[in-house]
């Protein structure tokens, strides 16, 4: 099937995923952003900080949990129904349960029914988020010539560099603004509820964008599978696992260094709040710059290639970035370099070509269900049990980061390994590597 390879027409979609995902993302991330700074005060009280910051962070797994069944719900209806209406239906979702959160009573206010209440949100949070990933980054592969994928398919993974720098800075912003009495109270609530406005935004751009080529041949044929996920299990059992091993280090780096690490710097290195934050944000503006330039480097020197690389130095990177962080002396241009360039640099070389690498081991059948539970289900174990385990790990290493730099170098190592074995499955190689052909090549639908 031939690509519209129009420019106003491609620039129109990718802008539209772009934006919806940086809207999902911002209202997912939110929630990691003050879960050990605000939620295990107010919704899990106790006597042991620990015990609550450790409870607070479960709520935040939970959304990892449940990501994986929007994943199978909204890429079942996808792969049957189309791409662009399920983008509209996960939007709402996220923008929706986000919004409440914001007006959600606290523990002392209602009692066991707070956290019950925040677990119930975090939950629909986590199966809208669950479809839009694979709907946003499909509708930009979809539409992009071969040669240029792996760059068009990076551009909605922008959403969530943007959407971790809105999260972390108007967190941070509010830190600023009011008093800590003033944060506590409604300050953090107001970052949940500018979700609504952005929602409007997010929906009346995505209700002008069309379905994208492929999908819209395989309507035409009528040529849809029956159910999906079950095609994609009988089909690509080994793509599957494969693809679930490499997201491996994207999960488990990330939560690391844009979730853990503010937990860590303002309770164990002992800085302020806002500059734990200022950290993050910065790593996050770097990434929109990054993100798109892997992406790119990954059509010229095949997916894998990159992705495998990116894997093994990324890991490595925990190392000399918490030993910095640790003797920083609370210095803030050392703490902010110890995460932006890890953070900001190296984990784009993963992130930038993971959208079109899982794209290419699937056909366009059972693309959306295919990719939807390679990222979504693999986020359980790969990120969402990751502050847990980094903070079971600093406790076990008596406050050392080391515990923790370890299992992040173990899952490059896992990441690595999958991505080296679909680099050499024939169909990857087909997909991924550099195709020469001029763009203009590709003549519009």
């Amino acid at each position: 099937m031939a690509k519209d390879s129009d420019p106003k027409v491609v620039r129109k979609v990718v802008t539209s995923a772009l934006i919806g995902a940086t809207i999902e993302w911002y209202d997912f991330f939110l929630y990691g952003v003050v879960a050990g700074i605000v939620f295990s005060k107010l919704y899990f009280p106790g006597e042991d900080p620990l015990i609550s910051t450790l409870l607070a962070y479960t709520t935040f797994a939970v959304g990892f949990v449940t990501r994986p069944l929007g994943g199978i719900i909204f890429g079942h209806f996808g792969d049957k129904v189309g791409r662009k209406s399920m983008l509209v239906i996960t939007l709402m979702i996220m923008g929706v349960s986000t919004f409440l959160i914001g007006l959600t009573p606290t523990y002392a206010q209602i009692g066991i029914a707070a956290p019950v209440l925040l677990l119930l949100l975090r939950i629909a949070q986590g199966i809208g988020l669950g479809g839009e990933w694979g709907g946003a980054v499909l509708m930009a592969y979809e539409y992009a010539p071969k040669n240029q994928q792996g760059f068009y398919a990076s551009l909605p993974q922008i959403g969530l560099a943007i959407g971790l720098f809105m999260a972390s800075g108007v967190v941070a912003l509010l830190s600023w603004l009011c008093t800590d009495e003033q944060f506590m109270t409604w300050g953090w609530r107001i970052a949940f509820l500018i979700s609504g406005l952005m929602v409007l935004v997010g929906m009346y751009i995505r209700l002008h964008v069309k379905e994208t080529p492929e999908f819209a041949a395989i309507k035409e044929r009528n040529a849809e599978t029956a159910i999906p996920f079950f095609d994609m299990m009988r089909r690509y059992p080994g793509n599957v696992l494969k693809g679930m091993g490499a997201r491996y280090i994207d999960g488990v780096f990330f939560n690391v260094f844009g979730v853990f690490s503010i937990s860590y710097l303002t309770n164990t290195v002992k800085i302020s709040r806002t500059d734990a934050l200022m950290g993050v944000m910065l790593a996050a503006v770097v990434m929109c710059v990054t993100i798109p330039f892997f992406g790119r480097m990954s059509d010229r020197l095949g997916r894998a290639r990159t992705y495998m690389w990116g894997s093994l130095i990324t890991a490595i990177s925990a190392f000399p970035a918490f030993w910095l962080m640790t003797n920083s002396n609370g210095n803030a241009m050392l703490i902010w370099a110890a995460i932006v360039i890890p953070f900001g640099v190296l984990y784009a070389s993963v992130y930038g070509p993971e959208a079109a690498l899982f794209c290419d081991l699937f056909d366009a059948k059972v693309r959306y269900t295919g990719i939807s539970f390679v990222y979504q289900f693999s986020g359980i174990f790969a990120a969402g049990i990751t502050p847990i385990i980094a903070t079971s790990l600093i406790k076990a290493g008596d406050g050392s980061p080391w515990l923790i730099c370890l299992y992040v170098l173990f899952a490059g190592l896992v990441s690595a390994l999958c991505a080296m074995s679909i680099g050499r499955s024939p169909q990857a190689q087909a997909e991924s590597q550099p195709d020469t052909r001029p763009a203009s090549t590709y003549r519009s639908a």
